[in-house]
């Protein structure tokens, strides 16, 4: 009898098994098909990727920080030409 009920114990460890397999495969397919259909809908979109955006990011930064050095060299140059600079940012610059 322990022969038998032995067998039973390890013809459902092995069904058990199998049957995890199975889940662990579904689960995969259907993250793959999850993962296309994301990627469909964004492009569909017109979404940015994150390393583009980053990468614009960046760049628009540095713009800024040049645009600062710059604006600070001009406002040099006038003081030392005597030329006022423009009340506010975006006036009409002196002539």
């Amino acid at each position: 009898m322990a022969q038998t009920s032995n067998r039973i114990f390890d013809e459902m460890a092995r069904l058990m098994n199998d049957a995890a397999g199975v889940a662990q495969g579904v689960r995969r397919e259907v993250e793959t098909v999850m993962r296309t259909q994301g990627e469909k809908v964004l492009r569909e979109m017109d979404v940015v990727r994150r390393e583009d955006f980053e990468a614009v990011k960046e760049m628009a930064q540095l713009a800024r920080e040049e645009n600062e050095k710059l604006k600070a060299r001009v406002a040099v140059i006038e003081e030392k030409l005597g030329i006022a600079a423009p009340e506010a940012e975006g006036g009409p610059l002196p002539q």
